[in-house]
């Protein structure tokens, strides 16, 4: 089974997220996709960052109606900051019988030859990448990689920063999250 391993903080996941997954889930030949709620990206401030347990309540209720897509929580129990190449190791020996890929912005892969061990990641695992509106040149050496493969998915540019921002400012962000995430954080009182 292939599986694409869409890797974030999801704070909080919204339908920017749910549109590329699903996007993946359908249109590309991956079988499922796996939403890995990372405890903290070593590249970001923390202050911010909901409770992990908050984050995968979040994604599991986003994911009710898609079949396709799971949700987990792999990188919790692993030591901080954790890095991908960390992660592949722990889910190739735990599921030896899957074909892990990763799931990518472009944004990301511009910034890819700073990841540890990504020359390692790279001669090992796929990169499905999506687009982004983003600045800053790609690396060239990324050009027509043969692990590398580009997926026309809708380019979405909503912003999981963006929507608390809002909520902070008491705007109305609905229209951005899935209907059970938002009654999940107004429930909770989330970012405000």
């Amino acid at each position: 089974m292939k599986i694409g391993l869409y890797f974030g903080t999801f704070n909080p996941i919204h339908v920017g997220h749910l549109t590329i997954a699903n996007y993946m889930a359908e249109y590309s030949d991956l079988d499922q996709i796996w939403m890995v709620v990372t405890p903290h990206n070593p590249h970001k401030k923390k202050s911010s960052l909901l409770d992990n347990n908050h984050r995968i309540a979040m994604v599991d209720i986003a994911l009710e109606d898609y079949p396709k897509i799971k949700s987990s929580k792999i990188e919790f129990d692993l030591p901080q900051p954790n890095y991908t190449i960390n992660t592949l190791a722990v889910l190739e020996e735990k599921y030896p019988e899957m074909d892990f890929c990763l799931i990518m912005g472009e944004d990301n892969l511009k910034s890819f030859h700073k990841w540890k061990n990504y020359e390692v990641i790279l001669e090992r695992y796929h990169l499905y990448v999506y687009p982004r509106i983003s600045v800053g040149q790609q690396e060239t050496r990324f050009d027509n990689h043969p692990k590398i493969i580009k997926v026309a998915a809708p380019i979405m540019e909503l912003s999981s920063t963006v929507i608390r921002k809002g909520i902070k400012e008491g705007k109305n962000i609905r229209p951005m999250l899935p209907q059970n995430v938002w009654e999940y954080l107004d429930e909770m009182n989330f970012y405000k």
